[in-house]
C-alpha cells in the first residue's frame, strides 16, 4: 500500500512539473493574427500581452474600418494564443482525462 502511494506521489510531482514547463512555454508564446487579409496584424504573447500592432497605410483613411480591422486581428491572435496553450497543456497531461470545463491553472 505504501509503495503505491509513494508512487501516486512521484507522478503527481512530475505532472506538476511538466505542467510547469508547459505554462512557462506558454508564457514565452508570441503569435500574430491578422485581418483584412493581412491589412492589419497583432502580435501577442502566450499571456494575451501586446507585443505590436501593424496597420497597412491604405486603410488609415476609414477609421471605423480600421477598428473593425483591430479588432478582427486581436480577435485571431487571441484565439490562436488559446489553441497553442490548449494543445500544449493536453500535451502536458499526457491525455490525463479532465472533467468537462475544467481548466488547469494558466490556461485561459
Amino acid at each position: 500500500m505504501r509503495g503505491n502511494i509513494a508512487q501516486l506521489m512521484q507522478q503527481a510531482q512530475r505532472m506538476q512539473e511538466t505542467l510547469q514547463r508547459a505554462q512557462e512555454e506558454i508564457a514565452r508564446l508570441e503569435v500574430t493574427g491578422s485581418a483584412g487579409g493581412g491589412m492589419v496584424s497583432v502580435t501577442l504573447t502566450g499571456r494575451k500581452e501586446c507585443r505590436k500592432v501593424r496597420i497597412d497605410p491604405s486603410v488609415l483613411s476609414d477609421p471605423e474600418m480600421l477598428e473593425d480591422l483591430i479588432a478582427a486581428a486581436y480577435n485571431d491572435a487571441s484565439n490562436k494564443v488559446d489553441a497553442e496553450a490548449q494543445a500544449k497543456m493536453a500535451g502536458a497531461t499526457a491525455g490525463m482525462p479532465l472533467p468537462p470545463g475544467m481548466k488547469l491553472p494558466g490556461m485561459f
